[in-house]
């Protein structure tokens, strides 16, 4: 199945909660949603007297996401509080509460709408500072969300090269820190995967290679295809669907849980990506990726980082429904050409 669907909230949509949005993709006859995290500071707090002995789902004020209890961090939401617990509540405008993401999850899955998540945008996992420790923890909440959602994916950048001589020690500290995340991930019961987006510049780690040498160490990592950012990297190299197919063939055998992708128009000048465009703007067309999609019959999210969000995603759902009745229109009349030459034969033999 392919689907198709915005990166956040449409912006046609009158309400700006999660759950407006999910209601109004499904209005919109698109079937996915991914949901930026574009504020993720956190914040600590005692429990109230009234909240000891509760669950994180149980909660009303805030979006816990997870206790601190002598240095340790329990996410299960339903372990007890505490009255020495410390509370960590998100800032992000995902949800009210912890116990409000799984009611919006089953929403989403009666309304056929496929919930994913990107973390911050600018992420560092490579130069183990403050900020790489801030990121970790975006993630690692960002899984906890997710997971609580049942979305099935959430999808990360993992940081630039800031100096070209120290690339060996950022890829080191890269794969140490998402090596143990990933631990402390099914240590914590996150179904979800982690998903390692193509980057659209030369100097963020994330090519194709690299992005697959994660998958192939880490089990439960996974590759994202944002097309304008790998268009943008390789300077301009997705023009023809077979060019399309080659590149999600090769991810494909890594994608449990179908191909998760980005599409939209992009700017780029000398392998680094500019800034994304419209979909008719630019020179990276979807009528090629139509026909890919096809031709492969893989399962596939198309989310549209366009400028237009909702806009470009119904583009590409009709663009791709125009190919599938070209292809029906065009066996049906080679059938029924067939047909008529056997009939023809049959009438020349009497």
């Amino acid at each position: 199945m392919i689907r198709f669907g915005p990166a956040g909230i449409p912006l046609s949509c009158k309400g700006r909660t999660l759950k407006d949005g999910i209601e109004d993709v499904h209005n919109l006859g698109l079937t996915a949603i991914e949901i930026p995290m574009v504020r993720a500071a956190t914040a600590e707090r005692y429990p109230e007297e009234e909240e000891i002995g509760k669950c994180i789902r149980d909660l009303k004020d805030g979006l816990v996401v997870e206790l601190i209890r002598n240095d340790e961090l329990i996410c299960d939401p339903t372990e007890p509080i505490e009255d020495e617990d410390v509370l960590v509540m998100m800032s992000s405008g995902v949800a009210e509460s912890y116990g409000s993401l799984i009611p919006m999850g089953d929403m989403a899955r009666r309304l056929d709408v496929k919930v994913s998540l990107h973390t911050p945008y600018y992420m560092d996992l490579g130069n183990n500072n403050e900020l790489t420790e801030r990121c970790l923890n975006n993630i690692r909440h960002s899984g906890i969300i997710t997971n609580a959602l049942g979305g099935h994916v959430v999808v990360t950048n993992l940081g630039l090269y800031n100096d070209p001589n120290d690339t060996d020690e950022i890829d080191g500290n890269i794969i140490d820190n998402l090596t143990n995340i990933m631990d402390w991930w099914r240590g914590a019961g996150i179904k979800t995967d982690l998903g390692v987006e193509i980057t659209g510049r030369q100097e963020a780690f994330g090519s194709l290679e690299q992005v697959l040498e994660l998958c192939d160490s880490i089990d439960g990592v996974v590759p994202v295809v944002n097309f304008p950012h790998y268009h943008s990297r390789m300077r301009g190299s997705l023009i023809t669907p077979s060019d399309f197919k080659e590149l999600l063939e090769t991810v494909e055998p890594y994608c449990r849980n179908g191909i998760h992708t980005l599409f939209s128009g992009v700017e780029h000048h000398e392998g680094n990506e500019r800034r994304l465009t419209p979909i008719k703007k630019g020179d990276l067309k979807f009528e090629p990726l139509g026909e890919a999609l096809s031709d492969l019959g893989y399962d596939v999210t198309v989310i549209s980082g366009s400028p237009l969000l909702e806009h470009d995603a119904m583009y590409m759902k009709v663009i791709h429904e125009r190919v599938l009745t070209k292809r029906v229109l065009k066996a049906l009349r080679a059938k029924r050409k067939d047909e008529a030459a056997a009939l023809g034969g049959a009438e020349e033999e009497y």
